[in-house]
Order: structure tokens, then C-alpha cells, then sequence
């Protein structure tokens, strides 16, 4: 094994810190073109005939029918006989099903029907705690989403960009600059549109807005605008309202999608009051452990704090669900399940009754930058993958339940 080169010790502490960021990048660019070549892009897997049947709410016998019938895309059929399905043609097959009309079509495609009033859900997953499941939790639900046949788009607000790695990005090597978030936040005439920004995934249904540095620049940018707004400089309502920016760029977009799912830094600036502002939802993750549920208290009363600042200055905060996600949950660990249970006896029904699991099988997928629902179960140990995607389907669940509710329809 080649020796690893180790920064200077005559090297000053940002050139060794530089040096270091540059050989894990190089490392991360390599192992990523081990995984998927330069020339590859990042491709979702086929489900089987039985998936695709479970995620579109039919039998796999009626599923068959309509293959022989000729109806809707036609799947590929492997060696075995097996039929596969794409993500894309699992959703024309929702659409061929809803066009037919009936008391189910809402079931087959969950559309929000603005005419119904049903606006865009826009999810923020937050917490400020590191390790807590955040951007974990924000991939798979909106993933979880677009499988359901929502049309979904998540947005990366985490400067650390963990959630655009899961989508096949490297930052610092796939974005140029103004390419987050920022871009359609900033303060100056650099500010691009929305629709500009979003980017396309491997996923039919789910759009990104990927995270990286320059999300950091809207923290440095705002307490500057902020002081020039104290000292009387003459600026648009835009400009002097830094928490509705996050609002108002997502109501350029919001015909096009159902639902948004935000993943927040884990840190209460700017950008995350911003995110909590244009939510209509929240989801706060907590691992039940004592440190991180005393730290959840002191995030709950800064967040707070600053909130009724931000209503004093006019900003609207009505939220249609906020609730509590146990992440990362040991249902043998006897200490986890006090914490949980003094969760639950304090906030009632505002934690969710789901609890994602903590399980070696999110680990294992992360090292090739996949999700649980982009893995076959085949990967893994099938009791692992099974207790691991069912905890994730039921919070999903769950949380769609809450969606639901806040359109006014039947769960």
C-alpha cells in the first residue's frame, strides 16, 4: 500500500488544512469514478413486478393483466421471465390508471389539486445537533415521495452537502458557482432564478437544488445587509425581509411540485430561519440519548427566541404539522426507551409513533453513496434490510398520513 503524503510540518495551519482537503477530494474523486465512470451517470435500479404493484396500490395479478392486454409502458422481461419495471414507467402506469377516472384515481396519482386548495407541502428537517439523522431522514422521505408519485424536489441548505453526495455530487467538483440554493437568495444582481438552479435526477419525480460552500456566503451576507438596513440605506422589501427569501423563490416554482423536503445545517443561522419561515411543516429528528435530548432543549428555546423576532417583524409562521422523529432508535437499548417514552409522555402525539431504526444497512449503502430504496434487498442480510426499510416505510408513512391531513383527505 502506498504511503499516504503528510502535509509539511513547516506548513502553516490553513495551507495543511488546504493540503489535507485536497488529497481526501482527489480520494473521493477516484473512488467515485471507481464506482460510477466518468462517462456513467447515476441510474436508479428496476423493481420487480411485485414492487411496482405494491407502490402503485395494485395486485401484481392486475399488474400482469394489463401487461398482456397491452395496456400502459411495457416492462423489460429478464432471462427468468421476471418483469422490471423503471421508476418512469411505474409513474405512466399511475398515470394510465388515474386517466381512467373513479373513486381511486386520487389513489393512483396523489397529486395536489390546487383547486381543491391543497398547496405545496414544504417540509424543513432540522435539528442543530450533528448525528441525528438529519440527512438521512430528508433523503429518504423525499425519495419515499417520488416513489409514491408525488412530484417532489429537495433542496441541500446544509453547506456540508451530505445529501447532494447521496444524489451522486461532488461539490467542490460538480458545481461551478451559483449553483445552490444561495443563488436565488443572494442580495446583489447575481441572484439567477429558481427554475435555473434545479437540477434533474436519476429519480422520475424527484428534482434536486444541491448544497455546497457558498451556502455559507447568505450567513456572512445578511448581518451586513441587516446593518445597512439599521443605518437607513435605501433598499426593496426584498432585500430588507432576509427571512422570506427562502418563501419567495419557492413560490416562483410551486406549480411545478407537490411537495419540497429541505434538509437544514445542523446550526440555527440564517439560512435555517429562513428554511423554518418558508416551511409549512416541520420535522425535528432527535437520537434518544441524554446529551442529544438536553441539547434539543436548548435548539427548542433559541429557535423559539428568534422566531418571535422574526413575527414581530412580520414573518407568517403557521405551520400544518410539526413533529418530533426518533432517528437512529436501539429498541433493545433499555436506556433509549426511557428516553423515548419521556419523549412521548411529554409531547403526546407530536412524536411520531414510527421511529427510524439504527441499523448497519444505512451504513453500507452510504459507501456507495446509495439509500436504502436504491439497494436491492439481495445487498444485504434479508433481516437486516427488512427491519431497516420497514422502520423507514412506516415514518414515511406516517409523515405522507400528515400530508394527507394538511390537504384534507382521507388517510
Amino acid at each position: 500500500m502506498a504511503a499516504v503524503p503528510q502535509p509539511s510540518a513547516a506548513l502553516t495551519a490553513d495551507r495543511a488544512i488546504a493540503a489535507d482537503a485536497e488529497m481526501l477530494s482527489a480520494q473521493l474523486q477516484a473512488m467515485r469514478n471507481r464506482l460510477f465512470p466518468p462517462t456513467a451517470q447515476k441510474a436508479l435500479r428496476k423493481f420487480t413486478s411485485g414492487e411496482a404493484a405494491k407502490l402503485i396500490g395494485v395486485s401484481d395479478g392486475y399488474l400482469r393483466q394489463l401487461s398482456i392486454a397491452g395496456e400502459g409502458p411495457q416492462p423489460e422481461t429478464g432471462a427468468n421471465g421476471r418483469r422490471l419495471y423503471s421508476l418512469a414507467e411505474i409513474n405512466a402506469l399511475r398515470h394510465h390508471l388515474a386517466e381512467a377516472g373513479g373513486p381511486k384515481a386520487k389513489t393512483y396519482l396523489p397529486r395536489r389539486d390546487p383547486s381543491a386548495n391543497e398547496h405545496m407541502q414544504v417540509i424543513a428537517v432540522t435539528n442543530f445537533k450533528g448525528g441525528s439523522g438529519k440527512t438521512t431522514t430528508s433523503a429518504h422521505l423525499a425519495q419515499h415521495l417520488a416513489m409514491a408519485g408525488f412530484r417532489v424536489l429537495a433542496v441541500d441548505l446544509d453547506p456540508q452537502a451530505s445529501m447532494s453526495a447521496l444524489f451522486g455530487y461532488q461539490p467542490e467538483l460538480d458545481l461551478t458557482g451559483n449553483d445552490t440554493l444561495y443563488g436565488a437568495i443572494r442580495y446583489d444582481g447575481e441572484r439567477r432564478l429558481m427554475r435555473d438552479i434545479i437540477r434533474k435526477t436519476y429519480f422520475d419525480g424527484l428534482d434536486l437544488i444541491p448544497g455546497n460552500l457558498e451556502l455559507q456566503e447568505f450567513e456572512h451576507t445578511t448581518p451586513q445587509m441587516l446593518a445597512d438596513r439599521q443605518h437607513g440605506a435605501q433598499q426593496s422589501i426584498e432585500q430588507q425581509l432576509f427571512f422570506a427569501r427562502v418563501q419567495a423563490a419557492l413560490d416562483t416554482i410551486a406549480d411545478d411540485y407537490d411537495v419540497v423536503v429541505i434538509d437544514c445545517p445542523p446550526q440555527l443561522g440564517f439560512l435555517t430561519l429562513s428554511a423554518l419561515c418558508a416551511a409549512t411543516s416541520v420535522l425535528v429528528t432527535v437520537h434518544p440519548q441524554m446529551l442529544d435530548v438536553a441539547s434539543m432543549s436548548q435548539f427548542l428555546f433559541m429557535t423559539a427566541d428568534l422566531l418571535a423576532v422574526v413575527r414581530e417583524a412580520g414573518g407568517e409562521l403557521n405551520f400544518d404539522f410539526m413533529r418530533y422523529l426518533i432517528t437512529r432508535f436501539e429498541p433493545n437499548d433499555a436506556p433509549q426507551q426511557q428516553i423515548a417514552g419521556f419523549l412521548r409522555s411529554l409531547f403526546g402525539d407530536r412524536v411520531l409513533t414510527s421511529a427510524v431504526v439504527k441499523s448497519t444497512a444505512f451504513s453500507d449503502a452510504g459507501l456507495t453513496k446509495q439509500t436504502l430504496y436504491e439497494v436491492s434487498r439481495d445487498s444485504f442480510t434479508r433481516a437486516t434490510y427488512d427491519r431497516a426499510i420497514e422502520s423507514l416505510s412506516s415514518v414515511n408513512a406516517e409523515i405522507q398520513g400528515l400530508i394527507f391531513k394538511a390537504w384534507n383527505r382521507p388517510v
